[in-house]
């Protein structure tokens, strides 16, 4: 798979860890940065990671930011993007197997690097089961079309 990473300036060696976990598992990885000292504010890299894969450009994404909340946010902004936030393998695994999630943020000053690349290899070794979860994520993205809408026609009444 294609999978693009990038972090704020907080998360820069903890998404060289993941980045690296995923190339163990034969991923190609495009880093996007920042370079170490470099700053960055966490919602331009949550929303370019999120516009990447929602472009169809990546497979899928790998963000940090210190608890990986904000960028995780940022990247939900983005039509088409599942992103989640996680702190232990055992959700990361589930969101890919029921929620078809398609960016994991992890948060640099919650976990540490062991723990990150655990994470990070449930993620990637999960797959979308399908079944009565598809309908599920297919409720989300009517979500996102609805939220489209409302936007192009601010004068709709809201539900």
């Amino acid at each position: 798979m294609r999978i693009v990473a990038a972090s704020d300036h907080a998360g820069v060696e903890l998404r060289h860890e993941m980045a690296d976990e995923a190339r163990l598992l034969g991923h190609e990885v495009t880093d996007l940065g920042p370079a170490p000292g470099e700053a960055v504010d966490y919602p331009v890299n949550g929303a370019r990671v999120g516009r990447l894969v929602a472009a169809g450009e990546y497979d899928l994404g790998l963000l940090v930011c210190g608890t990986g909340v904000g960028i995780s946010i940022a990247a939900n902004k983005v039509h088409g993007i599942r992103a989640v936030v996680c702190s232990e393998p055992f959700s990361a695994e589930l969101s890919r197997r029921h929620n078809d999630s398609n960016v994991l943020a992890v948060g640099a000053r919650v976990v540490g690097p062991g723990l990150a690349r655990m994470i990070t290899r449930a993620w990637l070794t999960a797959e979308f089961e399908g079944g009565r979860h598809a309908r599920r994520v297919q409720l989300i993205s009517d979500l996102d079309a609805e939220r489209e809408a409302d936007v192009l026609t601010p004068d709709r009444a809201v539900k």
